[in-house]
C-alpha cells in the first residue's frame, strides 16, 4: 500500500501514518493553547432548550422593531480567497448570502427607542431564568467578563459546539486566531521514528503506564464485596419495561435501588447504570423537548463550568486510548489519495468538518508527496451558530488550516457553508468545478439526520445521499456508528443501546483509571448526552439515530452507489499499528462486506467504507 515516492520524502515523514497520528494529537494541543490564552471562557454545550423563553421574549423584541426577518432554512456561505506558497497573504473572509436592508439595520442598532425595548426585554426575559449567578444571561455591552451560556439547536438535530466566547476585540475577524505557536511547530517537526505514546505529555504517558497496576488494585478490593455483584443490565431493562407500561411505582423502587449501587466513578457497569439512571428518570418525569437538557444540566455538576480546553483535553484523552477516531481518518486520506494521484486541483467536501481535526495531519502528508495533488480546495458544511455570526466557528476552523497550508507550501482554497437542513444545500452552493478532484466525507454526522420514521417520502437522509450523489463525487467516504439503537419502539431501541454503551464504558475501564477527570469528563459529556437522547427523547427531538453497517449498505446501493474494496494489506497494516501504538489487545480491526470495521471484544462499535456513484 506505501506508495514508492515515499522514499525520497524527508526522513521525518517516513512512516507517515505515525506522523499522521502525531500530527491529529498537536492539533488538538493547538487548540487547547488557542483556549488557554483567550481571556473569557463559556460552556462548550450549548443548550438552546434552557433559554428558548429567553429567546423567543428578545426575538419578539427585534421583530417588533423591523419588517422583515432571516428564515430559519438558510443558507450561509462563506469562502476565503486562495493562496499559494508562504507568500500568500492570509485569506480573507467574505459573507454571502446575508442580506439585510439598511432599513433593517438602522431599526436595530440606531433608533434610540429601540435600543430601550431591547435592553427592557433582556430584563423580562431574565424572569425566565433560574435566580442564580451561573445562569444569568446578559447583553454583550453588561458584562462580558461572565461566563454566558449560549444556544446551538436545529429542529431536527443537535451538534455539540465547540466554541469560545471572547472578548469585543477578538470577535473581530482575525487570522492570527488559528496561528500556530513556535512551540507547537518545533513539536509538528519532530522526527517520526517515535511511537505515538512517546509523543503524547507526560500526564498521558503517566496515564497509560500506571492504568493497569491501579485496575489491578481495584479489583483486588471489589473481590472483597462479591456477594453485592449487581446485574445492571436487568435491572435496567425491567425500570424501562415499567415506564413504558406507565407502572411508575414499580419503576421509582427499581430506580432507587440502582441509584444506590451505581456511581459515576466505579467500574464500568457502575457507570453505564448511572448514565443510563439519568436517562430514565428523565423519560419518566416527562422531560422531552425543551426539558430535557434543562434537566440534564441539573442532575450534573458540569454544563456552565465546562469550556471548551476542558472537553479538548477530554478529547485528546479519548484520542490516546482509543483508535477509533485515528483509524477513521487514515482510511479516509487512503481512499481521498488514490482517487487523486498527480491530480491538479483536490476538492473536499466535509459534511460536519467542526474544527476540521483530521485535515492538518492530511496537509502534512501531501506536501512530502510528489504525486499528490497541486492545490488543495475544502469545502465544510456544519450546522450554524444562533446570533449575528452563523459561520464564526467553521470560519476559524478554516483560517486555521489555512495557516497549516502556508506552513507546509499547499496551495489551498476553503469555503464555509452553515446549514441547519443539509438536505436543502444546492449544488450550486458547493461550486464545484471542472477538472478538479471531488471527494466527499461524512464522519459519523449522517446518523444525526432524520430517517423515515418522520416522513418516508420526505427522508432527510436518503436526501443527503441523493445530493451527494449528484455531486457525482470521484469519491465518497462513509464512516459510521455501527449501532441498532434506532427503532421507534422503546424497549428494543433500549436495549441495543445497553449493548453499545457497555463495550464503550468496558473500553474506557480495560484502557484509562477511574479516578481520570477527562475520562468522567468525557463520558458525562458525551455518552451521558448521547445516551439521554436516546432513551428520553422522541419523534424529531431524538437526533441520535445510529444505524448498522448493513443498513448503511442497502441505502447506500439504493442511492446509486457502488461500493470499493478494503484492500487486505491495509487492513492487516492497521493491525500491525495498533500493536506498536500499544493499544490494547481487545481492540478490534476486520474487513466485512467490504467495510472497515473496528470494535471491542467482538462488538463491531465503528465502520468505514469508501463508495463511488454507479
Amino acid at each position: 500500500m506505501m506508495d514508492p515516492n515515499l522514499d525520497a520524502n524527508p526522513s521525518f515523514l517516513a512512516d507517515p501514518v505515525e506522523e499522521d497520528q502525531y500530527t491529529l494529537l498537536k492539533y488538538v494541543s493547538e487548540i487547547l493553547m488557542e483556549e488557554s490564552n483567550g481571556d473569557y471562557k463559556q460552556s462548550m454545550f450549548y443548550d438552546s432548550l434552557a433559554l428558548q423563553k429567553t429567546e423567543e421574549m428578545l426575538q419578539q423584541v427585534i421583530t417588533d422593531s423591523q419588517n422583515q426577518s432571516f428564515s430559519s432554512d438558510s443558507i450561509i456561505t462563506t469562502s476565503s480567497s486562495s493562496f499559494a506558497g508562504r507568500d500568500a497573504s492570509g485569506s480573507i473572509v467574505e459573507s454571502a448570502d446575508l442580506r439585510i436592508s439598511p432599513a433593517v439595520v438602522k431599526s436595530i442598532f440606531s433608533d434610540a427607542d429601540s435600543a430601550l425595548q431591547f435592553k427592557k426585554g433582556v430584563e423580562e426575559a431574565s424572569k425566565f431564568l433560574p435566580n442564580s449567578d451561573q445562569w444569568l444571561i446578559k447583553p454583550e455591552w453588561c458584562d462580558l467578563g461572565l461566563d454566558q451560556l449560549r444556544v446551538k439547536r436545529s429542529h431536527e438535530r443537535e451538534v455539540i459546539d465547540f466554541e469560545e466566547v471572547r472578548n469585543s476585540k477578538q470577535f473581530a475577524t482575525n487570522v492570527e486566531d488559528g496561528k500556530i505557536t513556535e512551540l507547537f511547530d518545533k513539536v509538528l517537526l519532530l522526527d517520526s521514528e517515535c511511537d505515538p505514546p512517546t509523543l503524547l505529555d507526560s500526564k498521558i504517558q503517566e496515564i497509560r503506564s500506571s492504568n493497569k497496576q491501579g485496575v489491578k488494585g481495584k479489583k483486588e478490593k471489589k473481590k472483597k464485596k462479591k456477594s453485592q455483584v449487581v446485574d445492571f443490565r436487568t435491572l435496567l431493562t425491567l425500570c424501562a419495561q415499567a415506564i413504558s407500561t406507565g407502572d411508575k411505582t414499580t419503576a421509582l423502587d427499581l430506580l432507587m435501588q440502582i441509584r444506590q449501587q451505581s456511581s459515576p466513578i466505579g467500574d464500568a457497569g457502575q457507570r453505564l447504570a448511572h448514565c443510563f439512571a439519568n436517562a430514565l428518570e428523565a423519560r419518566l418525569q416527562g422531560s422531552t423537548g425543551s426539558m430535557i437538557q434543562n434537566y440534564y444540566n441539573a442532575i450534573t455538576t458540569s454544563s456552565l463550568k465546562e469550556t471548551a480546553t476542558d472537553t479538548l483535553k477530554a478529547y485528546r484523552v479519548y484520542l490516546s486510548s482509543s483508535p477509533f477516531v485515528t483509524l477513521m481518518y487514515f482510511f479516509s486520506f487512503r481512499m481521498i489519495l488514490d482517487a487523486s494521484i498527480d491530480a491538479s486541483v483536490l476538492h473536499i467536501v466535509d459534511f460536519g468538518i467542526l474544527y476540521g481535526f483530521q485535515w492538518p495531519m492530511f496537509i502534512q502528508y501531501i506536501s512530502s508527496r510528489k504525486d499528490a495533488p497541486r492545490k488543495l480546495r475544502i469545502t465544510g458544511i456544519e450546522l450554524p451558530q444562533r446570533g449575528f455570526r452563523p459561520a464564526e466557528r467553521i470560519e476559524e476552523t478554516g483560517r486555521r488550516l489555512a495557516e497549516y497550508c502556508k506552513r507546509f507550501n499547499v496551495p489551498f482554497e476553503y469555503k464555509a457553508i452553515a446549514s441547519q437542513h443539509w438536505e436543502k444545500i444546492r449544488i450550486q452552493d458547493l461550486d464545484i468545478r471542472p477538472n478538479e478532484v471531488l471527494a466527499v466525507t461524512a464522519g459519523l454526522r449522517l446518523k444525526n439526520l432524520q430517517d423515515e420514521t418522520g416522513s418516508e417520502e420526505n427522508c432527510p437522509r436518503d436526501a443527503v445521499l441523493k445530493l451527494i450523489r449528484n455531486m457525482n463525487p470521484n469519491v465518497f467516504i462513509h464512516s459510521i456508528v455501527n449501532g441498532s439503537f434506532n427503532a421507534p419502539f422503546f424497549i428494543s431501541r433500549f436495549k441495543e443501546a445497553v449493548y453499545h454503551y457497555s463495550a464503550l464504558f468496558d473500553m474506557f475501564d480495560s484502557t484509562l483509571p477511574r479516578d481520570n477527570e477527562e475520562r468522567i469528563r468525557f463520558e458525562r459529556e458525551f455518552y451521558g448526552r448521547e445516551a439521554m437522547n436516546v432513551i428520553a427523547c422522541e419523534e424529531a427531538d431524538r437526533v441520535e439515530r445510529p444505524e448498522t453497517y448493513r443498513q448503511w449498505q442497502v441505502r447506500m446501493v439504493r442511492a446509486g452507489f457502488r461500493q470499493k474494496q478494503v484492500k487486505p494489506e491495509l487492513v492487516e497494516k492497521f493491525r500491525e499499528k495498533l500493536k506498536k501504538w500499544g493499544y490494547h489487545k481487545d481492540f478490534v480491526v476486520d474487513e466485512n462486506s467490504k467495510w472497515l470495521l473496528q470494535g471491542w471484544k467482538g462488538r463491531t462499535l465503528y465502520a468505514s467504507s469508501c463508495w463511488v456513484p454507479l
